[in-house]
């Protein structure tokens, strides 16, 4: 098995993959990788889920992404090259790094709440997000919670929700938890089509609460 995985590596860092989004071709490289071989995590997820899986599910979740936010130009983008994943040992589920994804092979070994391979399909089109996503940067930044809820959001979108999340309807306030963001998102483009996708944008060089207001 760990084998095999060195070969996916090796191939998965060689290969270039072609990215279409509406007509829009682009072309990026994605790695993945498997750092915790050997361990119960390492291993439930070469047997589970895989490296090639993951790479292909990258590759699906970036056009998606880009639908999402109405990104056909590669103008609109964030100018990302080259995005790799990790499977490695830390406490915690997930999380991100610039252009590279990092999840938690504790959190693999842990995971009993379904079938493991649609959670790290989940997670993997949260944190996918983060890459993508404008956070308001370089002017003032996004609030955390609702990078997060629009990350959940996305994950909702593809019906990729997690065993863990509230029902709709649940919580107090918007930003409460992301999954409640991404119900209170959900709604907003109910009302308005392409608010998030004009959120996002509007994040590309600062953030305001009143463009909440303004999306009409």
């Amino acid at each position: 098995m760990a084998y095999q995985n060195l070969i996916f590596m090796f191939l998965s860092s060689l290969v270039l993959i072609s990215v279409t989004s509406t007509g829009i071709t682009c072309a990026l490289e994605f790695v993945v990788s498997n750092e915790a071989v050997g361990t119960p995590g390492g291993t439930k997820f070469d047997t589970e889920v895989g490296v090639e899986y993951c790479r292909q599910t990258l590759e699906k979740a970036t056009n998606f992404i880009w639908q999402i936010f109405g990104q056909s130009n590669e103008a609109d983008r964030k100018n990302v090259q080259s995005i790799s994943m990790l499977v490695k040992p830390f406490d915690g589920m997930a999380s991100h790094t610039g252009d590279e994804i990092q999840v938690s092979a504790d959190y693999i070994s842990g995971f009993s709440g379904g079938d493991i391979k649609t959670e790290i399909t989940g997670i993997i089109y949260h944190e996918l997000t983060h890459v993508w996503q404008w956070d308001g940067t370089p002017g003032p930044r996004a609030p955390q919670d609702l990078l997060e809820g629009i990350a959940d959001y996305v994950r909702l979108k593809a019906n990729l929700p997690g065993p863990y999340w509230e029902k709709r309807g649940s919580g107090n306030r918007w930003g409460e938890r992301s999954d409640v963001t991404a119900y209170f998102l959900d709604h907003c483009e109910s009302l308005k089509g392409g608010f998030v996708a004009e959120l996002n944008k509007r994040m590309k060089t600062g953030y305001d609460d009143k463009y909440f207001g303004e999306i009409r």
